[in-house]
């Protein structure tokens, strides 16, 4: 392990927060019984929200953001890991609560990792990162909840985000008829349908309140959104569907009705991708290096240094980043 590693590290301040960048030594680790070389983090929702303090997602100062990495062990004393081995991290509290991603070198508890499967490198562990593993989660979900191929088109919200960009490549490779929602979708129409979406639909039809019933077109839908536009799409499935709900863009609340739950048999799935035990880690990485077109997550993703990370954390917020992002911490 080096001596001296450089992070990205949060400051708490009188007016609010100070993102900066600094050497650290492993004594400015916090617990844990496995360190690792970090190779890539990424930039996701939360990180943004982390990065520019919009949202009290920091719990602990000064902190190294970054809620998940890719890396190599480098010592543990956790009967599971072994110098050498690579691995991924996602959530866990880690760049909330624990230090980060947006560091050349981690320390962390041995059961919050997962061996990065054959087949993906660390670089392309993190182009899907949690944003691609929370949508694997919810692809996942729809599967067990009976939403198979055959039942009709699946909608994905938020799409041309980064857990949006990647349940469309895996839904449409695995046979569904996917329609993406997009605040951009004459923008971004092309980016989405090359990544599988058969239609792209404007996202400002989903915005407005909602109706306690609507006309019946969804057998599933991903939806990264929340609030309006989450009680819209629950209004429009079809009898017996499914809604893996996993995020909150637009907000928190749900001005819905329940008429879609007792009068059509609809299912609402909540996907936490934070505190995931870890065989449905395991399951979902396993199907991700299995399902994922890699040159489609190719398509999607863009390269970022440690430095670009307060610029980046600005513009995800704001709609501005496509896809996802992978980090080199190293350059």
């Amino acid at each position: 392990m080096p001596d001296q590693f450089r992070a990205l590290r949060l400051h708490k301040t009188e007016a609010g927060q100070e993102a900066r960048f600094e050497d650290l030594t492993p004594d400015d680790l916090m617990d844990g019984d496995v360190t690792v070389r970090v190779e890539y983090s990424t930039m996701n929702f939360k990180d943004g929200l982390a990065l520019t303090g919009r949202s009290p997602v920091v719990r602990v100062w000064p902190l190294i953001p970054g809620i998940d990495f890719a890396g190599v062990v480098e010592s543990s004393s956790h009967a599971g890991f072994h110098p050498g081995d690579r691995v991924i991290l996602n959530g866990w509290g880690v760049g909330e609560a624990h230090h980060g991603g947006y560091s050349q070198v981690a320390r962390v508890k041995g059961d919050w990792l997962v061996k990065a499967p054959e087949g993906l490198s660390s670089a392309q562990a993190m182009a899907i990162g949690t944003a691609g593993y929370t949508a694997m989660l919810c692809v996942l979900a729809l599967e067990r909840l009976g939403v198979g191929p055959d039942k009709g088109e699946v909608l994905v919200t938020g799409a041309a985000g980064g857990v949006g960009s990647v349940a469309i490549a895996l839904l449409s490779k695995l046979g569904y008829r996917v329609v993406a929602s997009s605040r951009r979708a004459g923008a971004e129409g092309d980016y989405l349908k090359g990544l599988g979406a058969a239609e792209v639909i404007d996202a400002a039809g989903l915005q407005g309140p909602a109706r306690p019933l609507a006309k019946e077109r969804w057998a599933g839908a991903v939806d990264s959104v929340g609030s309006h536009t989450l009680a819209n799409v629950l209004s429009q499935m079809r009898y017996g569907g499914t809604v893996a709900a996993c995020g909150l863009a637009q907000g928190m609340d749900l001005p819905g009705s329940v008429a879609p739950f007792i009068l059509r048999g609809v299912t609402l799935a909540g996907i936490d991708s934070v505190m995931r035990p870890a065989p449905d880690r395991v399951e979902a990485w396993s199907r991700l290096a299995r399902d994922l077109d890699l040159s489609k997550l190719e398509a999607m993703t863009v390269s970022a240094g440690l430095s670009d990370l307060p610029r980046l954390g600005a513009e995800i917020l704001d709609g501005k980043v496509r896809g996802r992002v992978v980090v080199d911490v190293n350059n």
